[in-house]
């Protein structure tokens, strides 16, 4: 509306800090939110890229990164239950990595058999799609740096007992600080010195004909003093823990939505400040006529105004930044979905911010014009 417009033009100044303000609040939001989506997709990586429909894993393991020691008979009790197709280990823990230059670091080790599936990053000879190359070690791309890897294959050493890194994968950068490092099972079983018969994780492939829930509740009968998961349940599992128990995923989001306050505190005082100086037109439009829902669509749309400019602006300076942010937090999410939802909190931002200047446009009195 041309005389919503023409109320915030009025004040270019106002108008400016008001659209900067928005466009703050937007970038917290929709940088938090990159942010806080990245860390949950992080938290279940190595759950989901396994192709196994079901995941065995010791009693109140809550997720990947910190399992006990289940018996290796495990599997083979599970081959016995109707459904099962295959089965396979996988295993994890910190241990010490020492590079090339005599430096040390933790990282998260990772062994799994090259059953886990064909998008779970393990060593395999040259040729083979399912024998593991001995000895050999994979890093993430985004911790080649961390690690001092410049070129492969480097020769490492793993808890004091020599490794080779031979080769790079992508999409498994670690949320935790410590770089995931991936290997044969019979490999990480050593250099963790998991003790020999026992494993951490069973993985289980369902037969064609058969349910990853049908199977995981037969599991679940012939091992009751196991947890029994299919992997999308293994996965919110581990999603819940890190974001509601860990304390990580409510800071996040708890910046975000101190970004949508601080939006609304600004949008808040503006649309005021503006009303109240344009109080008189506010009566003189009661005086001549003018509806209640008039006036409220007056400073609606001014608010929303405010709140569009702020929120575009906000999304053009936002990209760049999680572009940028990606380089030291590789697992932030680039998804232009979550521009695109920050929209819907801008707007109700505006609407909330309206409220007290609309009650104050409505209680004015058409007599104030007349007033000398």
């Amino acid at each position: 509306m041309r005389l919503a417009w023409n109320n915030i033009a009025f004040d270019r100044i106002r108008f400016a800090v008001t659209v900067l303000g928005i466009a703050a609040a937007v970038f917290l939001m929709v940088f938090q939110g990159s942010i806080l989506l990245g860390f949950v997709r992080a938290a279940s990586k190595v759950i989901d890229s396994t192709s196994a429909e079901v995941w065995i894993a010791g009693r109140g393991v809550n997720c990947f990164e910190f399992p006990v020691e289940i018996e290796r008979q495990v599997g083979e009790i599970a081959m016995s239950v109707p459904g099962v197709a295959s089965t396979s280990r996988i295993c994890t823990r910190a241990v010490q990595f020492q590079k090339a230059n005599g430096d040390q670091q933790l990282v998260s080790l990772i062994g799994a058999e090259s059953q886990a599936g064909p998008m779970f990053p393990v060593p395999r000879i040259a040729g083979s799609a399912s024998a593991a190359e001995p000895d050999t070690l994979l890093i993430d791309e985004s911790n080649s740096q961390s690690l001092r890897i410049q070129r492969v294959p480097a020769d490492v050493e793993i808890n004091n007992l020599r490794a080779r890194v031979v080769g790079s994968t992508t999409g498994f950068s670690s949320f935790l600080g410590s770089p995931y490092v991936f290997a044969g099972y019979a490999d990480a079983a050593r250099y963790m010195q998991l003790r020999p018969g026992n494993t951490m994780f069973v993985l289980v492939r369902v037969a064609p004909g058969s349910t990853a829930a049908v199977v995981k509740d037969a599991l679940q009968k012939r091992l009751p003093n196991l947890d029994v998961w299919t992997r999308d349940e293994f996965a919110m599992r581990a999603r819940s823990y890190w974001l509601s128990q860990t304390g990580a995923g409510g800071a996040i989001l708890i910046a975000s939505i101190l970004g949508f306050f601080i939006g609304l505190t600004i949008v808040s005082q503006s649309t005021y400040a503006t009303t109240m100086e344009n109080i008189e037109e506010f009566a003189t439009l009661k005086a001549i006529g003018a509806t209640n829902w008039f006036i409220r669509r007056v400073i609606l749309s001014q608010s929303c105004m405010c709140g569009v400019v702020g929120y575009a602006l906000g999304v053009l300076i936002t990209g760049p930044l999680v572009n940028a942010a990606s380089g030291s937090i590789p697992w932030v999410a680039k998804t232009s979905w979550v521009a695109g939802f920050a929209l819907g909190p801008t707007i109700v931002m505006c609407v909330l911010a309206s409220l007290v200047s609309v009650r104050t446009a409505l209680s004015v009195e058409p007599a104030k014009v007349f007033r000398a």
